[in-house]
């Protein structure tokens, strides 16, 4: 079996996915999580559950609404289409829906980094008149280093073993959307087993470095 003569580009793909996907969702959940750990509000049960939907929603039922809002026929996909913008079939509209997808990993790891710091540690850098700002950059990163691992970790994997999302709003564009998950499943059809073993068996190693890796810090 020559695993080297397999066209790697969907792994590649994936990883460049997963990366950006995890990147921009440290900055986005980063601030949410912090509003939703120390803050009160009217609405926010519903809020909280608006955001962690994806957790339980199948990933074909959220690829079919995105594939529904991006499309030209409704009112987003017209506004985006007035701008010359199209999300569908392309790796933009990919990186939106993964961000989407993946959201709730990264931000529940972020608000219960949050919830862990100390209140006394905090209550003492209100009276010292410091801003909100300070206190979620200069006292929370450190402290909350873990966390933010776990977060990372938890939603590349989670953005790199996606299906559903990715065949509804990608498709299969080689060096666009055709990411590993998509090169497996075409893989089994076409009966091409040693490409689907060499895709297969990259994620599987890669999975064992997440669970590794989330024991080592839940050990910690």
């Amino acid at each position: 079996m020559d695993f080297l003569s397999v066209d790697l580009s969907p792994i590649i793909l994936s990883f460049k996915l997963a990366f950006l996907s995890s990147f921009i969702l440290f900055f986005i959940c980063f601030f949410l999580a912090y509003f939703l750990a120390r803050c009160d509000f009217f609405g926010k049960s519903v809020f909280e559950s608006l955001l962690t939907l994806p957790l339980v929603l199948p990933p074909t039922v959220l690829g079919f609404y995105l594939l529904l809002a991006f499309s030209p026929n409704y009112a987003f996909g017209k506004f985006l289409k007035s701008f010359d913008i199209s999300l569908l079939f392309n790796f933009y509209g990919l990186l939106i829906a993964s961000i989407i997808y993946s959201l709730p990993f990264m931000l529940n790891s972020l608000k219960s980094g949050f919830l862990s710091l100390d209140d006394e540690m905090i209550l003492r850098a209100r009276l010292l008149k410091k801003s909100h700002f300070y206190i979620m950059i200069r006292l929370s990163l450190k402290a909350m280093l873990p966390s933010i691992i776990l977060g990372f970790v938890l939603s590349f994997a989670h953005t790199l073993g996606e299906f559903g999302v990715v065949i509804m709003i990608g498709g299969s564009i080689a060096n666009e959307t055709k990411v590993a998950s998509i090169a497996i499943f075409e893989a089994i059809e076409s009966m091409d087993y040693l490409a689907a073993h060499t895709y297969a068996l990259i994620l599987l190693f890669f999975s064992f470095f997440v669970i590794f890796t989330i024991n080592f810090y839940n050990k910690r």
